[in-house]
């Protein structure tokens, strides 16, 4: 089974910066996907952003286009989120996710799942 493990967030001022790692170990599938999903407090788990196998054309959700960027090391099986000019809006637990093959924009595609890590945000 694929197992994922994050790594990086913690607390950060607006406008400030942060590094998510995430680390996939254990049955590696060749074009399996990778995404980063985050969850506020009392909300449903959102979209963040999203890379395939190759690492071509990521996707990104509305809110941290322009501001994250995703990236991947197929050889290494890892993939970071750089997280730049921080809100408090960003304050969640962010979830590394992975499926067999493909991307998408919908935490039900995905059947791996990391325990999340903690980003806080302060104003």
């Amino acid at each position: 089974q694929l197992q994922l493990v994050e790594s990086g967030g913690g607390m950060a001022q607006a406008g400030g910066s942060l590094r998510l790692s995430c680390a996939a170990s254990g049955r590696i599938y060749v074009r399996f996907g990778m995404a980063w999903f985050r969850q506020a407090p009392g909300n449903r788990r959102d979209f963040v952003a999203a890379i395939g196998w190759n690492g071509n054309s990521p996707l990104y959700g509305d809110s941290v286009k322009g501001r994250f960027t995703i990236s991947r090391n197929s050889a290494k099986n890892t993939m970071d989120l750089q997280m730049n000019n921080l809100t408090p809006d960003d304050t969640g637990t962010y979830y590394c996710a992975a499926k067999e093959s493909g991307v998408g924009y919908g935490d039900w595609e995905y059947n791996y799942w990391g325990q999340g890590t903690q980003v806080t945000v302060s104003a």
